[in-house]
This record gives C-alpha cells, sequence and structure tokens, in this order.
C-alpha cells in the first residue's frame, strides 16, 4: 500500500441477513485549511461501538472468515427476528469507531501549531489509519501522553462527567450506577470521591465489589448478594439518591430498574411524615443508558406514582449543558487523563486481528477488564 492511502474498518448488513466485517481502502484525506491530518495510533472497542460493529442482532456461532491479510471479510449471520431493525442499513458499508487517539501529521494553514501534537477526539471512523477533522474536534494532550493513553477520552469520560451535571441540573444530591466496575463506573468512583458526591455501585460479582472498594467506593451493593434489596435500600438512605444511570437496560433478570426505583421508594417512605395511598411524593428518575443485558426491561410498580423512567444519551445532554460547561468537563479529562480518566486494556489489536474470530467472540462479550485497543497502524 502506497503512502497515499488509509485502511479503515468497514461493516455492512446484507440484504441476505448476513453482517460482513471487512478492511477497505480509501484515499489518504487531506486537512482542509481549519482541519488536520491524524495518523490514528489507539482506538477503544466500546460498547456503543459494537452496536454499528456487529449491531447487536449478529449470531457469533456462524461467524465465517475467508480470504487473508487486507482481503479478509468475516461473515455473520443476523438473527432473523432482528433483520426488520438493520432496514435503515442495508447493503451500506458504514466505517466503525467512535473515538481514538493518535499524532497529527499534517495541518492546514490555520492549524499548523498543531502538527505533532497527541490529540483525543470523538470523530467517527476511528478504527482507520488516517482521519481528517476539524481542529476544533480535538482534544490535544499535554507533553508526553501517548495516544493509548488519550484513546479514550471522550465516550466513558465525558459520559461520567455528564452524569453529575444531569444530577445537578435535575435537583438531585446523589446517584446510583449500574453495572459500576465498568471503566465508566471506575471513572465515576473517582469523580464522586473528588466533588463529594455520594454514590450507589451496584455490581454482580464481589470480585467487582473488591475492586470499587479499593477505589474508595463507599456504597457498594452486589447483584448476587441474597441480601441485595437490603443493602440498596440502606445505602439509598445514607446517601438520599433519587436519581441512577443503569447501563444494562435489564439486569438482574430484566429487573434491575424497576427494582432501583423501588428501593428508592422504600427509602423515601422511611422518612416520610405522613401516609399518602400514591406513595411517596419524592421524585425518583431512572436513566437506562446501555444495552448490556439484551432482556426486556421489566417494571413491577411498587413506588406511587412520583418516578420517571427513561432513556439517556451524552450527546443531547452536551446540547443541555452548553458550550461553556463542555469546554471546563473536555479541560478536565485532559488535565487527568492519566489519574481519574485512565483507562486499561485487555489487548491491543490491529485491523486485520479485530476480523478473527476468537478475537471477536472476546470483545463482544463486554466483560470487565477486557476491553480491546485497536491501533490501525500496527
Amino acid at each position: 500500500m502506497s503512502g497515499q492511502h488509509s485502511k479503515e474498518i468497514r461493516s455492512k448488513v446484507t440484504s441476505d441477513g448476513t453482517i460482513e466485517i471487512s478492511i477497505a481502502t480509501a484515499e489518504k484525506p487531506v486537512p482542509a485549511e481549519d482541519e488536520v491530518l491524524i495518523k490514528v495510533e489507539a482506538a477503544p472497542i466500546n460498547p456503543s461501538d459494537l452496536g454499528l460493529l456487529l449491531s447487536f442482532a449478529a449470531d457469533l456461532d456462524t461467524i465465517n472468515v475467508s480470504g487473508t491479510g487486507d482481503e479478509t471479510v468475516t461473515s455473520m449471520r443476523i438473527h432473523p427476528r432482528l433483520m426488520g431493525a438493520m432496514k435503515p442499513r442495508l447493503d451500506q458499508s458504514l466505517p466503525v469507531g467512535n473515538e481514538g487517539a493518535g499524532v497529527i501529521e499534517d495541518a492546514g494553514e490555520k492549524a499548523k501549531e498543531l502538527i505533532g501534537k497527541t490529540v483525543g477526539l470523538a470523530g467517527g471512523a476511528m478504527y482507520s489509519q488516517y482521519r481528517c477533522v476539524p481542529a476544533a474536534n480535538c482534544l490535544v494532550m499535554d507533553e508526553g501522553i501517548s495516544a493509548a493513553e488519550a484513546a479514550s477520552s471522550f465516550v466513558n469520560p465525558l459520559t461520567a462527567l455528564a452524569f453529575i451535571e444531569t444530577m445537578r441540573m435535575e435537583n438531585h444530591t446523589a446517584i446510583v450506577h449500574t453495572a459500576a466496575a465498568s471503566n465508566l463506573g471506575q471513572m465515576l468512583v473517582k469523580i464522586c470521591k473528588d466533588d463529594d458526591v455520594p454514590l450507589v455501585n451496584i455490581v454482580r460479582k464481589p470480585e467487582q465489589a473488591a475492586l470499587l472498594k479499593d477505589l474508595g467506593a463507599e456504597h457498594i451493593c452486589d447483584t448476587s448478594d441474597p441480601d441485595f434489596m437490603d443493602s440498596l435500600v440502606g445505602a439509598l438512605v445514607a446517601t438520599g439518591a433519587t436519581l441512577g444511570f443503569d447501563a444494562t437496560g435489564g439486569g438482574n433478570g430484566g429487573e434491575l430498574p424497576s427494582q432501583i426505583l423501588s428501593a428508592m421508594e422504600v427509602a423515601a417512605n422511611k422518612v416520610a411524615k405522613e401516609y399518602s395511598r400514591y406513595g411517596s411524593d419524592t421524585y425518583k428518575q431512572v436513566y437506562i443508558y446501555g444495552g448490556l443485558d439484551p432482556s426486556p426491561t421489566i417494571l413491577k410498580r411498587a413506588y406511587g406514582m412520583s418516578w420517571g423512567l427513561g432513556g439517556w444519551l451524552l450527546t443531547p445532554m452536551i446540547g443541555k449543558i452548553g458550550m461553556e460547561k463542555f469546554q471546563q468537563m473536555r479541560a478536565r479529562v485532559a488535565a487527568e487523563i492519566t489519574s481519574t480518566f485512565a483507562s486499561s486494556y485487555a489487548a491491543e489489536i490491529s485491523l486485520e486481528e479485530m476480523l478473527q474470530p476468537d478475537i471477536i467472540k472476546a470483545y463482544a462479550k463486554q466483560a470487565t477488564g477486557e476491553k480491546y485497543l485497536v491501533n490501525p497502524n500496527k
């Protein structure tokens, strides 16, 4: 391949019910006057990336690989009952990768001073050897920060910070978070500790609870514990948390969001001054921001009439937060990228390795502590 081309990962759902992942070769982009050309050296595989890469509808037991090297094509069957949701993207070859980092190799006339800088960004199509983006989109790192350290500088850090801003904007004073041992969850523990925000962490294994305890988390509730609900109510009474963020969409047999609301109601009634047939007048809110558990979300309404369950996405929330606060958040991420917002990875893989069956099955598990980092130039 000449130096004038760039390889990238593409994902396509075909009309016959197959998803194909391949390596495409495109022209190496040339930056306009306010753009920079980034040699991408690190891009994480986040759960949000899997929604496009594998569609969440792929049957991983049907993986088939043809070709080798840059000609590798990995295909999987789509579960037939889920094909309806794939119609908007049928037969389109789509680039993948929400965020990443690299070194600016070239720049337009208005951004020449950035050449040589390591930057993080959420530019889309980040499983590419080269990306050309507006200079303003880049988060410039301090000298000595590597691309691997800067790779996860957007999705998880800004989501965690935006949880805090949501809490403040909606007049809550504490937070409940599920899948709390995740990379994002660990960041949230550190943020809340630094900012004196009470946090209730929900995990599903004792070893995850131990991990968070080592980070300094105070309130940890394990869904595998027979006394989980009592533990959760106790943590809610102690913190006064009335806002939850759920990464599972289901969890604990599909009932986790409902269990959080129920426990919030029990906690509220413990301090209520009088009985109401409509439940407590304390407003309780749970936001689902992920889909780690594909099972249905089951609501067993035992939490009165003052509650809400909804979806939450980072990009719309940034619009509500406003550009000034958003820039402050970005600056904090850059300043604390090796501490509060540090990320760890199970392995660094190449574009070709992304297409190998065993590696696909590993990163598709979305297991705690097993996030993969893609180096398109490996």
